[in-house]
């Protein structure tokens, strides 16, 4: 299917032109380009033959696509797949520390690396042998992937997300300030404790994708993808991270919870861009309607918008969409006031206060009902509501509610681009969902309440359809 014709298809997101993306890998500043890699099959929308494809922006808002950066190793120790990872600046080298997998890997994988040999990142050399072989001798691990490197107390650190045989969750650190030879220092955290248990549950049997970093506030925030056997959901914490005397890091956790409140978004990543002081988060959203449909289109998957994330007060977190996004709008908006209804294109940014309660409608199903969005300032949440529009997925009817705080006032941000769904409630949750449109649906927006303000934009597309 063609993307430019194809309504579910996000134009404005990363994602490749056809086939298979799963988890965003290494977003990393270089050459005055922000450059994001992610997890990519070339040859068919299934998960298998896992490559890294990249793409690269000036601005956060229009990216290109540059194909195909890593791919698996005949004979080497990704044989089978070059799996998630990050890029980091190794003395003016950037490198890609990533998860190999070879036929037989179960679940483990290798800690391998790359580097890149031109500016512009589109030339890598993989090196033949892993700098991690394998999860620490002695602690039963079943599962070992994701590797995330961070700076702490003058030295580098890796996270690695882990599972062990008795079902117990974990995140593992090492010392890796030789990015060549690595020293394993501990379990950060496991599902034993109870701050962890209470902000990321007990289904999870392995802790993907970890990632860690400080805000401007100076908590350290760890995120994590939770695995039941299957991907789950995402959770994050909040507090204090400290050097032991052994060579060791201790989390000191606060409070937590959900990162994503949506039922598709997961495998966070981060990037604690110093030029501009924030750390950036992006998500993987996967095709929540049937395989029929993923085999018809020919393309499964997409990364979400970029995020600012950051701390408040109470060590819960802070998120907005990044402001590099408003590039993206119409010169001219469009408002709205409750009554008439306004027709919606195939991608919009929607910007709505409200200072008592009101609902936005933005797609009416022929068959009856309505996919909308309430806002309550009284009780603090915004409620998504999309019956008509079941997902594959479990759980596909159930209204979405996102907490926030009381208040005279209450803001929501909405992006739709395409099939997928970002609703931010004022800057204390967010949700990612996959909403199909069929082909008699009506997608137009009405307001109904007293006292709501409604602007909105199409989005402008980067480049030629």
């Amino acid at each position: 299917m063609n993307r430019s014709t194809d309504a579910q298809s996000p134009r404005f997101r990363v994602r490749p032109a056809a086939n298979w993306m799963n988890d965003p890998n290494g977003p990393f500043r270089w050459g005055g380009r922000y450059h994001l890699f992610y997890q990519h099959n070339p040859d068919a929308p299934v998960h298998a033959n896992i490559h890294w494809g990249h793409a690269s922006s000036p601005d956060l808002a229009h990216w290109e696509d540059h194909g195909i950066a890593l791919r698996p190793t005949p004979g080497g120790p990704d044989e089978a797949g070059c799996w998630s990872g990050c890029v980091v600046d190794d003395g003016g080298v950037p490198t890609a520390v990533y998860s190999g997998i070879d036929r037989d890997h179960q679940g483990l994988s290798a800690i391998c690396l790359a580097v890149a040999e031109d500016n512009g990142l589109e030339e890598w050399k993989q090196l033949p042998v892993p700098v991690v072989a394998g999860p620490p001798p002695g602690m039963d691990v079943t599962m070992f992937r994701d590797p995330f490197v961070f700076r702490f107390a003058g030295r580098r650190w890796a996270l690695v997300g882990a599972g062990h045989a008795d079902g117990t969750p974990s995140v593992l650190v090492y010392d890796c300030e030789d990015l060549y030879a690595w020293r394993f220092a501990g379990v950060l955290l496991d599902g034993r404790d109870a701050a962890a248990a209470r902000a990321f549950g007990t289904r999870a049997i392995g802790w993907e994708c970890p990632q860690m970093w400080e805000t401007a506030r100076g908590d350290w925030v760890l995120a994590v993808a939770l695995w039941d056997g299957d991907p789950l959901n995402t959770a994050y914490l909040t507090g204090h991270l400290l050097e032991e005397g052994d060579g060791a890091l201790r989390f000191e956790v606060g409070t937590g919870g959900p990162l994503d409140l949506g039922r598709d978004f997961y495998a966070p990543s981060v990037l604690q861009d110093t030029e501009s002081g924030r750390a950036l988060l992006w998500g993987w959203s996967w095709e929540s309607r049937p395989r029929e449909g993923v085999d018809r289109a020919g393309w499964s998957g997409v990364l979400t918008a970029p995020r600012v994330v950051d701390t408040h007060e109470d060590g819960t977190l802070r998120v907005v969409p990044a402001a590099e996004l408003e590039l993206l709008r119409a010169a001219v908006p469009f408002t709205a006031t409750p009554g008439p209804h306004w027709p919606l294109p195939l991608s919009y940014d929607l910007l709505v206060t409200a200072r008592s309660a009101a609902t936005l409608s933005l797609l009416r199903a022929a068959s009856g009902g309505e996919l909308t969005v309430r806002l309550d300032p009284a009780s603090g949440t915004v409620t998504l509501n999309r019956t008509a529009w079941p997902r594959s997925r479990p759980d596909g009817t159930a209204p979405l509610v996102l907490p926030t705080l009381r208040g005279e006032t209450l803001t929501v941000r909405i992006l739709v681009d395409g099939s997928l769904l970002e609703l931010f409630a004022g800057d204390r949750a967010m949700a990612t969902e996959r909403v199909y449109r069929r082909d008699d649906d009506v997608p137009e927006l009405a307001v109904s309440g007293r006292d709501v303000e409604v602007t909105g934009w199409a989005l402008v597309p980067p480049s030629p359809a």
